[in-house]
């Protein structure tokens, strides 16, 4: 039975295309040639989709309208975008949402029309140099096709569908690299089984899981999917190999990311700069990432910044072991990265998915992985990123970290010449030896273990649980470290945020010098958004 698009629906639409995604994922990464063969689009699209996912289940706790559930799906895949596909992927929903958020509570079948016109519109916009036979041209034949469709909602979403399929099936026959292969376009491909979900979502019908990409032969004997596409579109050359991905999240203004572009198109290809509204994802691959990174720099200030080389290593190559650690500030993530780790910045309210952590452990391309957590709300995310590593042959540990402060203690221990079980052990001691505190400062009323607490009040929390309630950093901080070491101890850690007082460590440290005897203390710039974080071995 045919269900208008509302709120639920765009659930519906984004649940689908994630489990899709998941299903197709491996045969799209199989048949992924252009830009780069690098087999990984159809992670992207599904790393990306996730994200908008987890985006949209936020805010389907406060019973959102279908304005606030597009716009929240829209920013999910805006920054958690993966790859040259995932980040017009992200620009196509973006300009979806931007037209469905306009029609009210009931959107008809124009908008829909309206809404996916848009969207291929606003995704040829965002790419440096358009390439047809693409999943731009796969997004346009299913704008085409819904305008001349008749009827209601669900009858323009299976047109829109219909017209993609064809689409797809014809690129071969528009770029030769997908002809030589014998393969459709990755990224189109991906982008049908979205706009399959979004048939599915309207329509009523439940998604068909045995409409897969699965491989079979084309009249050239090559293999190919049934219905897959490829990366995005740019002039990259397939065959080149070699360079670097870099993709970054970029606060800034349009005229600055207007000569950002200018400047990252002469430093490589497969260039795509999508978002608005003071937030852009920027997407390039380059042989001179630090340029490119330094551009962002100019331009505004980049974050989550991603870096990965395009060519596949030798297994000469691969490392025996990894360390993966998430860490809530840049100088935290610094500190890990100078330690031999690799570090992921999670930002607030932004925490990365199962799916993203496991595309991590991956590109380490390590038998062996340590990972740190760092933070108790990650520790889901995180055991399931591990089981699907261990799929693909990787040898996993997740070692429980609750705190940045417990992650830097046990990478201190960290001697990946120790057989892995025991490195694994001395690591889980040293983070387990480790007490935690924090002082932060309270984003509304609450009820916590030390009483009720108001909007701007600074809490100090050890171990998790909030211990003191006030006013002020110095006071709070004092008493939260006197707390930490009514229990002994023999190293304290500070780690500063970026809203932290400058003096509060030395003030601390002057403490601890006093009244400890023995203790050392040693202070980082994590630059977290929390003032300050304590640990305590």
């Amino acid at each position: 039975m045919p269900q208008p698009l509302d709120a639920a629906a765009v659930r519906r639409w984004c649940r689908f295309a994630l489990d899709g995604l998941g299903r197709a994922r491996e045969d799209i990464d199989a048949i992924n040639v252009y830009p780069v063969a690098d087999g990984d689009t159809g992670t992207n699209l599904y790393l990306t989709v996730e994200s908008a996912a987890q985006a949209v289940e936020a805010s389907a706790a406060g019973d959102p309208t279908l304005a606030e559930a597009v716009r929240s799906m829209a920013h999910g895949a805006l920054i958690g975008a993966h790859g040259n596909s995932g980040t017009i992927l992200a620009q196509l929903l973006r300009g979806m949402a931007g037209v469905l958020a306009e029609a009210g509570r009931e959107p008809d079948a124009d908008t829909l029309r309206h809404a996916l016109r848009q969207a291929a519109r606003s995704a040829y916009e965002a790419v440096a140099h358009p390439v047809e036979g693409t999943m731009l041209t796969v997004a346009t034949a299913a704008a085409d096709a819904a305008e001349h469709a008749p009827g209601r909602l669900a009858e323009v979403a299976g047109a829109a569908c219909t017209g993609a399929r064809t689409a797809l099936a014809e690129t071969p026959g528009q770029l030769d690299v997908l002809a030589r292969a014998g393969v459709v376009d990755a990224g189109g491909s991906g982008l049908v089984t979205v706009l399959d979900a979004l048939d599915a979502a309207l329509s009523g019908r439940a998604p068909d899981p045995t409409r897969h990409h699965g491989l079979e032969r084309t009249a050239g004997g090559a293999a190919a999917p049934q219905a897959a596409c490829a990366p995005p579109a740019t002039g990259t050359d397939p065959g080149s190999g070699g360079g670097f991905e870099v993709i970054y999240l970029l606060d800034s203004t349009d005229d600055a990311v207007r000569l950002l572009r200018g400047r990252l198109d002469t430093l490589g290809d497969s260039l795509v700069v999508v978002g608005g509204d003071g937030l852009w994802n920027v997407h390039v691959h380059t042989h001179e990432p630090g340029a490119a990174v330094e551009a962002g720099i100019e331009a505004g200030r980049p974050h989550r910044i991603r870096i990965t080389h395009l060519g596949v290593p030798p297994p000469s190559a691969h490392a025996t072991r990894a360390v993966v650690s998430l860490m809530p500030g840049e100088g935290l993530a610094a500190l890990c990265e100078e330690a031999g780790a690799t570090a992921l910045t999670v930002r607030p309210g932004e925490p990365p998915g199962s799916g993203e952590l496991a595309a991590a452990l991956l590109r380490t391309h390590a038998r062996e992985v340590v990972l740190l957590p760092n933070d108790d709300q990650l520790r889901h995310a995180a055991a399931a990123a591990a089981e699907q590593a261990r799929a693909s042959g990787v040898r996993v540990a997740v070692i429980p970290t609750r705190s940045p402060v417990q992650g830097i203690a046990a990478l201190a221990v960290h001697t990946p010449d120790r057989r892995f079980d025991e490195d694994v052990v001395a690591m889980t001691s040293a983070a387990g030896a480790t007490r935690f505190g924090e002082v932060t400062v309270a984003e509304r009323q609450a009820w916590t273990s030390a009483g009720i607490c108001e909007a701007g009040d600074v809490l100090g929390l050890v171990d998790g649980d909030v211990a003191i309630i006030g006013s002020d950093p110095d006071p709070v901080a004092a008493e939260v470290l006197a707390r930490m070491l009514s229990a002994g101890g023999e190293l304290v850690t500070l780690v500063l945020g970026s809203p932290a007082p400058t003096a509060l460590a030395a003030r601390l440290a002057d403490r601890v010098r006093q009244g400890h005897l023995g203790v050392d203390t040693v202070v980082y710039e994590g630059r977290q958004s929390a003032p300050l974080l304590i640990g305590v071995e």
